[in-house]
């Protein structure tokens, strides 16, 4: 048998079993068409998915991961996941949500059946979201280093204890705080971790960076929206006795010790999304997070000056 010229990577929500009987039916439509598919080896296991024959097996890592799309049964965490298994390879990811928001999502459950057909005609396009990398050092010494798409997060590691850390800007300090944690966020994450901590919501075509402080107790401790170039830094003060944990996406942690620095900056590897539709992300913020626009007259004033006055 020959081997397909085209290969997908299916990867579902773990402990859904409705999400794994659906990649199962995605998995077999896709081989029917003569399309490749894969999934991650911990995706396989005992799961309706590992039945299906005729799906391969990749590495979580995603070692050497050759494939033109990923597709993403689940939420925002599972195409997270998603994100972070493909990281380097270059295939977009086209996420369905099965979650409650699902903001990175392209396509809703019951348009399951037509996402498939298009990812069948290569009928997507693709657009780039910037990510942040992150370095952390104790004593100049690196004990940590990794990536975000959305968000990267130090937030005090006990609940009792307040952080005291210093953030700096492009080699300035911009203040000291005692507070709960601070998020260093992409616009595509201006609508996850930094939107709950009140920060602003960014559209992800704006090149920026955010720093948006968690419950800090300072007279000024607002969200601060930086360009693109800027090199962030979050230092622990080190008379501090109160450690930190340092996220990633909320994925990937290290716990960091007072006098430990963290260095934020833009990566030169974005995470490429593909998109279906050409909806604007006004459309995506009102039907995500249900806002009411009612009374919204916008549309027919548009039609009325298009047909001109009445006769």
């Amino acid at each position: 048998m020959s081997t397909p010229s085209r290969r997908v990577l299916l990867v579902t929500h773990q402990s859904r079993p409705d999400a794994q009987e659906l990649a199962a039916a995605v998995a077999s439509r896709l081989l029917g068409a003569g399309i490749g598919v894969c999934a991650p080896e911990t995706d396989l296991a005992g799961t309706p998915l590992g039945a299906v024959e005729g799906v391969g097996a990749v590495a979580e890592d995603g070692a050497g991961l050759d494939c033109e799309l990923v597709c993403v049964l689940g939420g925002d965490g599972t195409i997270l996941r998603g994100a972070e298994i493909s990281r380097g390879s270059g295939a977009p990811l086209l996420g369905v949500n099965l979650g409650h928001v699902g903001f990175l999502a392209e396509a809703e459950r019951e348009d399951l059946d037509a996402t498939v057909e298009r990812i069948c005609a290569r009928d997507y396009t693709v657009e780039e979201r910037m990510t942040l990398e992150v370095r952390a050092r104790l004593d100049g010494d690196p004990v940590f280093s990794s990536w975000a798409l959305n968000e990267v997060s130090v937030e005090k590691a006990s609940r009792e204890r307040m952080l005291e850390l210093t953030v700096e800007i492009d080699g300035h300090p911009l203040s000291t705080w005692g507070c709960d944690g601070v998020v260093v966020a992409t616009p595509t994450g201006s609508t996850a971790y930094a939107f709950s901590a009140g920060g602003p919501v960014v559209w992800p075509d704006v090149e920026a960076v955010l720093l948006v402080p968690i419950s800090a107790h300072a007279l000024f401790a607002r969200s601060v929206v930086v360009g693109p170039q800027s090199h962030l830094a979050v230092q622990l003060l080190a008379h501090s006795d109160a450690s930190a944990v340092l996220w990633c996406d909320g994925r990937r942690a290290v716990t960091l010790p007072p006098g430990a620095q963290v260095e934020v900056q833009r990566s030169d590897q974005p995470v490429r999304l593909a998109r279906l539709s050409e909806a604007a992300f006004t459309d995506r913020l009102v039907r995500k997070f249900d806002l009411p626009v009612h009374g919204w007259r916008g549309a027919a004033r548009q039609r009325a000056a298009e047909e001109g006055p009445a006769r």
